[in-house]
């Protein structure tokens, strides 16, 4: 059977599944995760909806085990022990198109240093994405591979949603609002009408809530606004990325602090955020477990800018009918998605309380002028439609 690979690289995880070249129930047949690579790698895998049982060449993975390494496994697994599905084509989850890429796009040599180009907008991802395409291409070098870009859902926006206000020569040589988690935001656009009927194309704020987070503000199942800009830092509190934060900071850090752009860089991506204001973790999960005083003022933090960003991109699209919210945390955390409503009231949002605590899929009260949903993601869905074009 002919299927579609799916890779979604990470900086710390690796996501596959298999797709069929017909799009059927949107539901993979093969699909799984090695989390924790570098640190503890463990993989957890299912077939047909049901959980695997993990065997060699994956079971005992090495602390050092690298992308390129564990994608050859992978495709060994694939050939040796499910060989009834094969590979015909890989579609990748790139998060940064620059202006270079504005729709999915196939690989080739000149597109990949292209791709390479862009690292810098994108240092936690860019990188580990294109291991696992240099990888495949070394180990199955007949798959077609196709690049899916986390920025293109944004190229609906208006020119001035865009820009910033910066010398006109450095915005025509591509410095401008991009936008990010279009794949998670084409998914949630593409089953509105599931969950919102006749709504579906009404204006809509979507909260992708992860370890890397930002909102996006939709009509007629549209980008007009989004809270992530030129690079994966801007917008709200992350994991352990800071957001929002005055330009002016980074000027103070290397000019009166003496720091380089190298530890900068390293303080804004990777020690700030849920981690750098609790001190404790960059996991939601803990931080709801812990009694510890920062560990709440880091919750609420991220609350609060949630909230505020709810304000500015209600303002974009002049109003607000529905919010849904999506990815670990806008999915799991009862807690988040209560404490980002309530102080809406103004706006005429109030939840159904136990409804949240279940994390059902309507999560507002019957009388809320706003409906509040909790939709699951599903960006391998998305990259797995795209690269079925290709082909």
């Amino acid at each position: 059977m002919d299927v579609i690979l799916v890779v979604n690289s990470g900086s710390s995880s690796l996501k596959f599944a298999l797709y069929p070249l017909t799009e059927g129930n949107g539901k993979p047949l093969l699909s799984g995760v090695v989390s924790g690579i570098g640190v503890n790698p463990k993989l957890s895998a299912k077939l047909a909806g049901k959980s695997l049982t993990v065997k060699p060449p994956f079971d005992n993975i090495a602390k050092e085990a690298t992308h390129d390494s564990l994608i050859k496994a992978l495709l060994e697994k694939l050939e040796s022990k499910y060989d009834q599905y094969q590979p015909v084509a890989v579609g990748h989850r790139m998060v940064h198109g620059g202006n270079l890429f504005t729709k999915p796009s196939k690989i080739t040599p000149e597109s990949l240093q292209q791709l390479k180009s862009l690292i810098p907008l994108a240092p936690l991802h860019q990188p580990h994405s294109i291991v696992a395409i240099e990888a495949i291409a070394k180990n199955a070098p007949e798959l077609l591979q196709i690049a899916c870009f986390d920025t293109s859902f944004h190229r609906t926006q208006s020119k001035i949603e865009q820009m910033f206000a910066i010398p006109r020569a450095l915005t025509e040589e591509g410095i401008i609002r991009y936008g990010f988690h279009g794949l998670s935001y084409e998914y949630i656009a593409s089953v509105l009408p599931e969950y919102l009927g006749d709504q579906a194309d009404s204006r809509v704020l979507v909260a992708h809530l992860g370890n890397g987070t930002s909102m996006c503000a939709m009509t007629d199942r549209k980008s007009v606004s989004s809270t992530m800009g030129f690079s994966t830092l801007e917008g709200l509190v992350m994991g352990t990325r800071c957001g929002l934060l005055d330009a002016g900071v980074i000027l103070h850090l290397i000019q009166e602090k003496g720091m380089s752009i190298d530890e900068v860089q390293k303080m804004l991506y990777h020690e700030s955020g849920l981690l750098g204001v609790s001190g404790i973790s960059s996991d939601m999960r803990e931080l709801e477990e812990s009694d510890h005083p920062d560990a709440k003022q880091a919750i609420d933090l991220f609350c609060h800018r949630a909230k505020e960003e709810i304000g500015n991109l209600t303002s974009v699209m002049n109003g607000l009918d529905n919010i849904i919210f999506t990815a670990g945390i806008g999915e799991n955390s009862a807690m988040v998605r209560e404490k980002i409503c309530e102080p809406l009231a103004w706006l005429g949002v109030k939840l159904d309380l136990q409804a949240n605590q279940n994390g059902e899929g309507k999560i507002s009260a019957e009388d809320s002028r706003v409906g509040v949903y909790v939709i699951p993601t599903n960006e391998e869905a998305t990259i797995a439609k795209s690269t079925r074009g290709f082909l």
